[in-house]
């Protein structure tokens, strides 16, 4: 499997979203949303606890309907897509809880979530009965494992792994989908500093060397400012605020908001 690949300037944005509205009932949880993502960029999108942040990556990610505004991905609107062809497409997303089968190996983990370019079902996959399905599945999960650092533990129930390790796996799956688009969904939670610095250190790479685009929700706001090229801040909703982690960071709307107690430490 190749991993590499070279960072190009981008010109157009991936992902465009335009006058998003979702509610639910009569509450609003997005109001009048739009930001632009760039091409082989890490896109960071922060805000207080029920500022949006996660029903607008489920509106992005094809896991609920826009009720008004559009979503564009690479220049096609795909508003209310369903999620499994928009992973078709490119567009993947990862969730906080991991989704894993703990029971099945490291290795078939990633097996199984080469799903977007092996064509064998997924028990035939499982019980390797199409052998050169399976050969090239298997050769492709290995890669994969190389570039997360989870090769050495291949053969381990993901159960076994230690909570940093199973998110590592949890991105590896999603890379076995040969994502375009990767939204990743608290990717730092319940991790301890060390664990966050690799897998800070993981998403660049996944940047840098593989020119992928990443959008992340975070509340770890050293990770964010540490990582993220952009930044979109939302409250109640709707935009606070958009910029580079040093446009937001002195942001007054942002300090008041959302970095006040962090900021004033």
């Amino acid at each position: 499997m190749m991993l590499s690949a070279s960072r190009k300037p981008a010109e157009q944005p991936v992902l465009q979203v335009r006058g998003l509205f979702r509610s639910f009932g009569g509450i609003v949880a997005v109001n009048d949303l739009s930001f632009d993502v760039y091409s082989g960029s890490v896109h960071g999108l922060i805000g207080p606890n029920g500022a949006g942040k996660t029903t607008t990556f489920n509106v992005i990610s094809g896991f609920y309907a826009p009720s008004r505004g559009t979503v564009t991905y690479q220049g096609a609107d795909v508003s209310g897509r369903a999620t499994s062809a928009l992973a078709e497409l490119g567009l993947i997303r990862t969730f906080q809880g991991t989704l894993l089968f703990h029971e099945l190996s490291v290795l078939d983990n990633v097996r199984l979530g080469c799903h977007a370019s092996a064509k064998a079902g997924l028990v035939s996959r499982v019980l390797r009965r199409d052998r050169a399905t399976e050969g090239a599945a298997d050769e492709k999960a290995r890669g994969i494992l190389e570039f997360f650092g989870l090769l050495s533990v291949a053969e381990e129930l993901a159960t076994n792994l230690p909570h940093g390790h199973q998110r590592a796996l949890g991105m590896a799956v999603a890379l076995a989908a040969d994502p375009k688009l990767l939204l990743l969904d608290e990717p730092f939670t319940g991790m301890n500093p060390e664990e966050t610095r690799h897998m800070a250190k993981l998403v660049r790479r996944l940047r840098d060397e593989l020119g992928m685009t990443i959008m992340l929700i975070e509340h770890d706001m050293r990770a964010v400012m540490g990582l993220c090229d952009v930044i979109t801040v939302m409250n109640f909703g709707k935009l606070l605020a958009h910029g580079t982690p040093t446009e937001v960071r002195a942001d007054p709307a942002v300090i008041e908001a959302y970095l006040g107690a962090d900021h004033a430490a």
